[in-house]
Order: C-alpha cells, then structure tokens, then sequence
C-alpha cells in the first residue's frame, strides 16, 4: 500500500488474515461480506495485490471491528482522510499537482518533508518520522517500470520560502527538485511572482487520471482533504488547473528560475 511502510501493511494484511480465521470465515465467505472476490482476497494476503482503503474498509465491515483495521492504517501510516486519495495516486497513469505554498508529497526531500510535518502541533516525534517514511515510500510510484507521468505547478513563492537555519535544507530540495524535473516523465513548472493574483492562490489541487479513463480529483484543507469524483467538481477543477498552468513558465525556463534561486538564494 502506497501509504503504509511495507512492513506495516504486511502487519495488517496478517492480522486480517488471522482475524478471519479466527472467525472461521473462508476466503470466500470472507470475501462476499467485504465486497470482493475470494481471488481477491487470496492475491491480498499473499501480496500480490495492493491494500486499499476500500479493502481495509471492507475487511472492517465483514469482521464487525468496529473500525479497527482502518484506524491502524491512519494512526500509523496517513490520515484516513488521505488514504482514498493515495489508492488513486497509485494506480494513477497521469497525475497533476498545483501547489502555491509547499512543494508537493511526491517531490520532498526527507529533511523538507520533516519541517513541513513538525508544523502539525499534534504530531510527535516519532509520528512525523512515521509519515516522513511513509511521504518518501509514496515517490515510488515515479521509478516504477511503468511510471505515471507527473505536472507539477508551484507558485515561486514556494522555491523561495525558507526560514532562518533552513537554508541548507531548501537547497537540497530544490537541487532534487531540478533532478526529478530532468526526468523523462515529470514535468515541473512555476508560476513567476510577477504575475501577480492568480486563480489558483485559492489553494493546492490534485488530478489523478486512472486505468479505466476517469479521473479523481483531491483538495486539501487545513481539517483535512476531499476527493473529488463527481463530474462538475471535476469540470471546476479542470477550469482551474487550466487557469494555473496557463500562468505558468514552460518547462525549461521553470528550471532555470529554479537554478537561480539556488545561485542567488532567496532574495
């Protein structure tokens, strides 16, 4: 599962595994409670297929647990608020961010990632170390055989923001930014400061183009976030994404914006 360490899910794939048995329910019976197929289920606890939210939700729903299985997902991998959207990020084929604040989840250094998490009050210490790991394991999906292609926007305020003591660490994240940009299948773009007020400063969005040809869509807040499926959402995102990615630098002169706020610093 995207969201999860490895080791974690496969945890929780056991448990489950277990947890059926001891209810002396079969693959089958097992799978016609949670919603899905006896080979479905046997190809996820051998782990050959993905955990998913709608199959941990499944497997709650079918052993009566009250919610158990997916609240181990949220508290030790990603909020379960997020989980639906990162199942479709996985199975993704295109993916689009926009981000006016922050560089995206699938482009963060671990030491980017980390001062963005501390920003949570509520998370501790090993929390925000938890879903640093778990941020870093969702970038996989870039280096898979078959990656999705990704079209990052970001607003020139986020390549330039960095705080006292942080210098370094930015650097780092842009100089990795440069790099993931250079690949054949990410695309990063920048919207110059001066183009002033723009659409898009209303806050971040997400696209995800899957398998069967539709898309999801995710907005974030500071509560939480959403997935966006129904078709005018998606037609007020696609409006939107337009409107951003219009305003945008082309692709090479976005790296070198990129390159000379490494050289010149912030300023």
């Amino acid at each position: 599962m995207a969201d999860l360490p490895g080791p974690l899910a496969a945890f929780i794939v056991g448990e489950m595994r277990r947890a059926r048995g001891a209810a002396g329910m079969t693959q089958e019976t097992f799978g016609r409670a949670a919603g899905f197929s006896a080979s479905h289920v046997s190809a996820v606890e051998g782990g050959t297929r993905a955990l998913t939210i709608d199959f941990i939700k499944g497997t709650d729903r079918a052993l009566t647990s009250g919610g158990l299985f997916e609240r181990l997902a949220a508290t030790f991998g990603a909020p379960s608020w997020f989980l639906p959207w990162l199942d479709a990020e996985r199975a993704a084929t295109q993916l689009r961010y926009f981000e006016p604040n922050l560089i995206p989840g699938l482009l963060q250094t671990e030491a980017y990632a980390r001062d963005v998490l501390r920003l949570d009050p509520r998370l501790t210490g090993e929390e925000v170390e938890r879903r640093v790991k778990a941020r870093v394991e969702r970038q996989s999906i870039l280096h898979r055989e078959a990656p999705p292609t990704l079209v990052v926007v970001v607003d020139e305020g986020a390549i330039r923001r960095s705080g006292l003591g942080a210098e370094k660490m930015m650097d780092e994240q842009l100089e990795h930014l440069v790099a993931c940009a250079e690949r054949p299948n990410v695309s990063v773009h920048v919207v110059p400061a001066d183009v002033g007020v723009y659409a898009g400063l209303s806050g971040p969005l997400s696209l995800a183009h899957l398998l069967d040809g539709g898309w999801v869509g995710h907005l974030e807040t500071q509560l939480g976030g959403e997935v966006v499926d129904r078709p005018g959402d998606l037609d007020t995102l696609f409006e939107r994404w337009e409107s951003v990615r219009n305003e945008a630098l082309p692709r090479r002169q976005s790296q070198d914006l990129i390159k000379e706020r490494l050289t010149n610093g912030s300023t």
